[in-house]
């Protein structure tokens, strides 16, 4: 058992920010016995190891819900094309987008795209990260999709970090499909995932509901396969368009619907009815130079939970910093510190379906937790480029 005392606690519990003042956490086997004012320490745990942290600010290990970080090359190009005016879709239509990331990725095996993302994952782990979601959707054959999520599992056991995996598929349309989408997946996508599935690869389904992506309809036929698989399903919304994505994702008591731009009041309020979260994505906001923000007001007003992510990909949001993105989602977004950082850790551990274990400082969960050099929460939003990690605990040991 090891006692965890003088610190300030933001346990997250109830999903809000307040802290403790005089806090205290009690670990023991990975798992959190305690947390709360220090007078409050259970009496069998006075024999325990004591570890002080100087009055330093402790939260939950943060959670980045929605990343890309598996994948081959870079769009540095596009970055420039994006420069002299040319819009997402425009680059997308002329070959650029997801599709130019395809061929990069295709190249790799398993062992380049480990050595590929592990410094994209180092750089979020560095900043209090303790889990992230990963995504396929840059290999767009059968093989190279599972491919990346073979990957994805490898680094969970080369670094010490939680990864849930999500099977994005139906991302984009490959060349050798194009003008075929349906083909496309009944040929790729379904038979993908069923493999994926009983490889144990897959804990989600995600998909791309957009104009040049899939339309509702598709992506039905892959949630429908999801279902019959017994797999929570995701999906990027709303982004460029609103043609229904979050309704859909909704009526499947799905777990997030992500981007969300374009949301409308009927998509907020089926949000909130299935207790779906709204995953904002401030850094695609930011490099795409968007001007329609997501309707943070109506998302609050119905109660839909709001996590923020970096979505961290080689296109459209190439950020490996989560405290960066929470800032980004205050000053672009006007969410609030608590917002934030509820964004970052119980709400992000709701978009994965994890928030019985993990998102929170409580007695029951898993002693994933994260030490600032810092005394109040609204420092880990205000500032820009500044990483106040003292520590990271993971499984109750520290990193």
């Amino acid at each position: 058992m090891r006692i965890w005392q003088n610190l300030k606690l933001a346990s997250l519990a109830g999903g809000t920010a307040a802290t403790v003042e005089d806090g205290a956490i009690v670990t023991a086997d990975g798992l959190i016995v305690y947390a709360g004012p220090r007078g409050g320490i259970p009496a069998d745990a006075g024999n325990g190891d004591v570890v002080d942290l100087g009055g330093r600010l402790v939260t939950p290990a943060l959670i980045d819900c929605h990343t890309h970080i598996v994948h081959g090359g870079d769009r540095a190009r596009e970055f420039e094309m994006r420069l002299a005016g040319a819009s997402y879709e425009e680059i997308a239509r002329s070959g650029g987008g997801i599709v130019s990331t395809v061929a990069a990725t295709r190249v790799l095996g398993i062992d380049g795209l480990v050595a590929s993302a592990l410094p994209r994952l180092d750089a979020l782990l560095a900043e209090g990260v303790g889990t992230l979601e990963i995504k396929s959707g840059y290999g767009l054959t059968v093989g190279a999709e599972l491919d990346m999520l073979r990957a994805a599992r490898r680094l969970e056991k080369l670094r010490p970090v939680r990864v849930a995996t999500s099977y994005l598929a139906a991302h984009a349309v490959p060349s050798e499909y194009l003008g075929r989408d349906d083909d496309y997946i009944g040929e790729v996508v379904i038979p993908g995932m069923r493999a994926g599935h009983a490889e144990g690869l897959i804990d989600a389904v995600d998909g791309f509901c957009e104009g040049i992506a899939f339309s509702p309809a598709q992506i039905a036929r892959v949630f429908d396969a999801a279902a019959e698989l017994g797999l929570p399903v995701k999906l990027h919304a709303e982004q460029l368009s609103d043609l229904g994505g979050a309704s859909l994702l909704a009526a499947r008591k799905g777990l997030s619907a992500d981007h969300l731009e374009f949301l409308g009041d009927k998509g907020v309020n089926d949000l909130a009815t299935a207790g779906s979260v709204a995953v904002l994505l401030p850094g695609a906001f930011f490099v795409l130079k968007e001007e329609r923000k997501p309707p943070v007001a109506a998302l609050r007003a119905a109660g839909v939970p709001i996590a923020i992510a970096t979505d961290c990909n080689p296109g459209t949001s190439p950020l490996t910093s989560l405290l960066l993105t929470m800032n980004m989602a205050a000053t672009l977004f006007g969410l609030t510190v608590g917002e934030c950082l509820a964004g970052t850790t119980i709400n992000a551990a709701r978009a994965l379906g994890m928030q019985d274990r993990l998102g929170s400082i409580e007695a029951g969960k898993l002693a994933d937790f994260a030490v600032w050099n810092v005394h109040r929460p609204a420092e880990l939003v205000y500032r820009l480029g500044f990483n106040p990690l003292h520590a990271r605990i993971f499984d109750g040991q520290r990193i």
